[in-house]
């Protein structure tokens, strides 16, 4: 009982910060363009910057080897939801322009703008090296295979064929964990003052983060939101089956002998839960898909995990 009262209290905590967003935007306090300065300030400076702090303070080279079983989890659950997605897409017949949105619910989330503060306010600094393990694995498979599903679902060109971007296998916050990964191996020292320079800029990822999605919300509208058949499914997908699977790769692993600490593997199921990626509406317009439904199920999604959450760290608890 009182692991769920903490849960709830965190929530309501982000909830009253993202609230703030939404307020801020709908009363045209800030203007349309600061979502994009407010986007580029946390991708390209804050997040990179807090990463590298943080591996370089929580990760050192024996606690780096003992991470790779949870890379072994996150594969295998990301390859059950995306096989699961594709059966589903067929069985259903679901429509042209959705198939890619439905596809990428299933199996990847918003690890950056949610999943991030989500999982800082829930467990603290202590489960960013966790977070990291999946947030390589989302982003290796939003932009190696998420959007090869929504390129290929083009309505208006059938049998085009989806184009791959190897800059977008390396966004900064990866590039920020990277470089922090070479000083950790190499034993490089960082002068402290450039630590607590970094610690300081880092800090902000977490507010302007919530901000942010309280911002897109105002944008998407609240009174947009739809339950339709293929809306459901893919509520299905992000808040059960993803976490599900992600659940038996854990307790198999544990079956195995090979169990986790409590932090990294509450880190993988709450992750596995996060909502619809923000940018899948944007992907979706660009493939001449149904945006409107790719908006639906990211703004749904957001809005839900709120009360998802909870009943994730109740049965977290008993795993």
């Amino acid at each position: 009982m009182e692991a769920f009262i903490t849960s709830l209290e965190s929530v309501a905590e982000i909830v009253i910060v993202i609230a703030l967003g939404y307020w801020l935007k709908r009363s045209n306090k800030i203007g349309s363009e600061f979502k994009e300065n407010i986007e580029f300030i946390i991708m390209k400076v804050a997040l990179p910057a807090s990463i590298f702090v943080s591996v370089l303070k929580y990760l050192t080279r024996d606690k780096l080897a003992s991470l790779s079983g949870g890379l072994v989890y996150a594969f295998g659950s990301f390859a059950l939801s995306y096989l699961l997605a594709i059966l589903l897409v067929k069985i259903l017949k679901v429509r042209p322009g959705r198939r890619g949105t439905m596809i990428n619910m299933f199996a990847n989330a918003n690890t950056i703008f949610i999943g991030l503060p989500l999982n800082l306010a829930l467990f603290g600094t202590k489960s960013l090296p966790y977070f990291l393990i999946y947030y390589v694995m989302n982003t290796v498979s939003t932009w190696a295979i998420g959007v090869f599903f929504i390129s290929a679902d083009d309505p208006t060109s059938e049998g085009k064929k989806a184009k791959f971007n190897w800059k977008k296998l390396l966004p900064a916050p990866l590039v920020g964990f990277l470089v922090s990964l070479i000083f950790l191996l190499l034993a490089i020292p960082v002068p402290e003052w450039i630590n607590k320079t970094l610690d300081m800029v880092g800090g902000i990822v977490t507010p302007m983060s919530l901000i942010y999605i309280g911002i897109i919300l105002a944008d998407a509208g609240l009174k947009s939101i739809k339950f339709d058949r293929d809306t459901v499914i893919a509520l299905l997908g992000r808040f059960v089956f993803a976490p599900a699977f992600m659940i038996a790769m854990v307790m198999i692993g544990a079956h195995m002998g090979q169990s986790m600490p409590n932090v990294e593997q509450s880190t993988l199921v709450i992750q596995a839960a996060a909502p619809g990626l923000a940018v899948l509406p944007i992907l979706v317009g660009q493939a001449h898909g149904d945006v409107e439904y790719a908006t639906n199920v990211v703004t749904t999604s957001t809005v839900l995990f709120v009360i998802v959450v909870p009943i994730l760290m109740q049965i977290v608890n008993m795993i």
